[in-house]
């Protein structure tokens, strides 16, 4: 009998002038980006602590520290490839997964297909095993008054 595992991770990043917008890896035409020592991918960043989470093996914090200077500006989907590499290496594979970004704006319809191939590439999986979302609160809290963006992933692994 195989074994499974389920994940869940969550981030959130202020906006910032003058920073690009990188959602699921791909950059976005967007007036402000996200705060962070990396691009502040916060679905990348989700969906990173979701496979290690599922793993059993830590969070992106201790991986990638936000303290280390090497990390600065670092491509998110990259960081995502380096933590899939640990939990394939702990003998996981993925079955599927989840991104869920909430906030007012922006749109991701356009960038859907995009982001579910640069996730998907990551981790070394077909498209189709990756889902992106995205929903609004209706103008509650940080991410209605567009402060920022918040993530949510969830990640189904098999050994």
């Amino acid at each position: 009998m195989s074994e499974l595992r389920v994940g869940i991770g969550v981030d959130a990043h202020a906006f910032e002038a003058g920073a690009p917008l990188v959602l699921g890896g791909v950059r976005i035409d967007h007036p402000r980006g996200l705060a962070g020592h990396s691009e502040g991918d916060v679905l990348a960043h989700a969906l990173t602590d979701a496979v290690l989470g599922a793993a059993g093996l830590g969070d992106i914090g201790s991986l990638f520290p936000s303290g280390d200077p090497s990390l600065a500006g670092a491509d998110s989907v990259d960081l995502l490839a380096r933590a899939w590499a640990e939990v394939e290496e702990a003998g996981w594979h993925l079955v599927n997964a989840q991104v869920v970004l909430i906030g007012q704006e922006p749109r991701l319809a356009p960038h859907r297909d995009r982001m579910r191939e640069r996730l998907a590439g990551a981790l070394g999986v077909e498209p189709e095993r990756i889902s992106v979302q995205a929903t609004t609160t209706d103008l509650l809290g940080f991410t209605g008054r567009g402060e920022g963006l918040a993530a949510e992933a969830v990640a189904l692994l098999q050994r």
